[in-house]
């Protein structure tokens, strides 16, 4: 844990709220905690729209608030502007070790705010992948045993990332991958079995599949080492299973889908079993600290029970 003093800057003390900040006859100011945050937003990410994109904020506000955060410092800048974007100089290279102590401190005392919040009601922001994504979007209802509370808004954001849960880019995660450090609780909660499809009376051969820049996927990998055992062509590559679920429909080739997204379609027939070697299982992924908060206990276990009810479905069965 972090202590808060750890990152005191002398001369400046943290609010929240921009109607909050004042200057001192000293010439010290208030600091918005939310200035801090975009700071280091442009300093990761490079630009003001990017920093934008990360934090759910207009480029005008980043803007707005990355010059209200160099003024705090008596108005010298601390990026150098680039054609390319924006670089820390060497004055705004000092802060960073205090601002991200600031941010340690400050997103802890967030998420054990929320973790003792008593009221089942909000928004909970979960990452995913296009298959997850696709599966708990299927999922959602407002009756019947998934459904979920009927305060709680979910938010699927759809990255290829898994967001980072310890600066609250997300609440949570349900991924393929978990990452392999962090304070956080993982728990498995089911497995997408998947399978080569095409449009039902095509006789196309041709394989829909990933991008080269996606080649690593173990289903590109997976159709790569057909194409060379066979001689197969390629007649679309795209980067989205969404794309290539439509492509497939309409008759272009055949691909791997997950046979959630597949089976119940009826412009489709299954030409493979499952494919073992290509399953892809998948966990649920928490901070510990908001663990027991009652939102997002409540998603986790919604989670749960989705994969559980629909275990022969995600498992491919007929």
């Amino acid at each position: 844990m972090v202590a808060l003093d750890e990152a005191a800057i002398a001369g400046v003390d943290f609010r929240r709220g921009p109607d909050e900040r004042r200057v001192q006859p000293n010439g010290a100011g208030t600091m918005d905690w939310d200035d801090v945050r975009v700071f280091l937003a442009v300093a990761r990410h490079g630009s003001l729209r990017a920093a934008g994109r990360a934090l759910g904020l207009s480029q005008p506000t980043i803007g707005r608030r990355l010059s209200t955060f160099e003024a705090t410092f008596g108005g010298p800048t601390l990026f150098d502007r680039l054609p390319e974007g924006l670089r820390l100089n060497a004055a705004g290279e000092q802060l960073i070790p205090a601002a991200e102590s600031v941010e340690r401190a400050a997103l802890m005392l967030e998420r054990r705010r929320a973790a003792a919040s008593p009221a089942l009601s909000g928004t909970v922001r979960v990452s995913v992948g296009e298959w997850a994504a696709g599966f708990l979007a299927r999922c959602l209802s407002d009756t019947g045993p998934t459904a979920l509370p009927a305060g709680i808004t979910l938010e699927l954001v759809e990255s290829r990332q898994t967001a980072n849960l310890a600066r609250r880019e997300a609440d949570l995660a349900v991924r393929h991958h978990p990452p392999e450090s962090g304070d956080l609780y993982v728990a498995k909660v089911g497995t997408f079995a998947c399978a080569v499809y095409r449009r039902r009376g095509s006789r196309s051969d041709a394989w829909v599949t990933y991008t080269e820049e996606q080649s690593h996927y173990a289903t590109a990998r997976w159709v790569q080492q057909q194409i060379e055992k066979t001689g197969g062509a390629v007649a679309l590559r795209a980067s989205g299973m969404t794309m290539q679920l439509a492509a497939i429909r309409a008759g272009s080739g055949k691909g791997v889908l997950p046979c959630y997204a597949a089976e119940d379609d009826p412009l489709l027939e299954r030409l493979t079993s499952p494919i073992p070697e290509i399953a892809a299982e998948y966990s649920v992924i928490v901070h510990r600290d908001l663990r027991r908060a009652v939102c997002v206990r409540a998603v986790i276990d919604w989670v749960r029970q989705a994969f559980a009810e629909q275990r022969d479905a995600l498992a491919g069965k007929i």
